[in-house]
């Protein structure tokens, strides 16, 4: 049984190798917050808050969660005295929105749930799969030639999806020159909620590229307008920002807004509300996959956890460490086997040990709250 003693917060600056960009902005920098909460028994576990810099991807940032967290989810938590960590979304459900705050605490839980269970985080989460498909993630590049020289790359490396970005302007064109280049490798493109329903000729244009998913292509409100979109199309849509939760999922079922989920972790609350998409969706027939968000390994280890629950089926965004630092913050680093897969950790909890060194050296801001 929990008995939450402490949480810390801890802000953290890591340099990407490489600039990320996409339809609303270029990443060079990721400032990362890591949530550590203390059991009074004295084991830890650890969570991320996938919050942006800026909020473009959704409402919440870095700055927003912090003020969300220290200002009302530790006093909930504290006033709640939750016993497991199923019990943390709930426990936090008055809170509207800023689901990526609650989610960072609510993965720190399970994470020290499972830690002291002495048993690692995805079979705690009921996860069957012992062998989990990569695909990559692309941002947008200076030219074609460099985004085709980098999904080489990542392809000579085993990765078995490609996912590119997309915007106006450079969309289809630059599809049909990929396509033309690797004319039997998955690919799918992602929009990030940039084009409209008067789009709708361009995405018709893109079903000649034998696309595996488009994703998230018009604003994350629109499900009557991705329900209209996709009658016109043969390839799958599939909704990322739109899906913030069961109900979200159940609707967009409905109403033919999607054939396809993106579950992120942070932007649906956590593992428990993660589990309730995936469930659903199961039932439902509808293949589901994990969605990066240029997470630390802390991150990166939890996303990996939920992608061993059944129904993702579909190569995630779980990559390697080194696509996107130089040093990751645990050890070791995610790595992935040259048929481009990742075996869950064996360990306790997240798997990986949080390279406290590292961390510290790295840490700009923190905050610990007594519970």
């Amino acid at each position: 049984m929990l008995q939450l003693d402490r949480i810390d917060l801890r802000e953290i600056d890591m340099t990407l190798r490489w600039p990320f960009e996409t339809s609303f902005g270029r990443t060079t920098n990721r400032r990362i917050l890591i949530v550590r909460v203390y059991d009074r028994s004295g084991a830890i576990g650890y969570g991320e808050c996938t919050a942006g810099e800026d909020p473009f991807y959704n409402h919440e940032t870095i700055d927003t969660a912090w003020l969300i967290i220290t200002g009302f989810v530790i006093p909930m938590l504290k006033d709640a005295g939750i016993s497991d960590a199923a019990e943390t979304s709930g426990a936090l459900a008055r809170i509207r929105g800023n689901l990526m705050a609650k989610g960072g605490v609510e993965a720190a839980i399970w994470d020290l749930e499972a830690k002291m269970a002495d048993r690692p985080l995805w079979k705690h989460l009921g996860g069957t799969q012992t062998e989990l498909a990569c695909g990559v993630s692309i941002g947008l590049q200076s030219t074609t030639a460099q985004l085709i020289e980098k999904i080489r790359r990542e392809v000579e490396r085993g990765y078995q999806r490609i996912k590119i970005k997309i915007k106006p302007g450079s969309d289809i064109e630059l599809v049909k020159a990929v396509r033309a280049e690797f004319p039997t490798i998955p690919l799918m493109v992602d929009a990030n909620s940039a084009y409209t329903l008067n789009d709708a000729e361009l995405f018709e244009q893109m079903d000649a590229s034998n696309l595996m998913m488009i994703e998230q292509p018009l604003t994350p409100g629109d499900l009557i307008d991705h329900a209209k979109l996709q009658r016109q199309l043969r390839a799958p849509i599939c909704l990322d920002e739109s899906i913030l939760s069961l109900s979200d999922a159940r609707q967009a079922h409905e109403i033919g807004a999607c054939r396809i989920i993106n579950v992120k972790l942070g932007r649906v609350g956590g593992h428990k509300e993660a589990r309730s998409v995936q469930e659903f969706a199961l039932a439902k027939g509808i293949p589901v996959w994990c969605g990066g968000m240029l997470e630390s390994g802390v991150g990166r280890a939890h996303n990996i956890a939920m992608s061993t629950l059944d129904g993702f089926t579909l190569p995630g965004d779980v990559s390697a460490s080194e696509r996107y630092w130089d040093e990751d913050i645990i050890d070791p680093p995610v790595t992935v086997s040259p048929r481009g897969t990742i075996t869950p950790p064996r360990g306790p909890g997240i798997g990986y040990e949080v390279n406290e060194k590292r961390v510290e050296a790295l840490v700009v801001r923190r905050e610990e709250i007594k519970l």
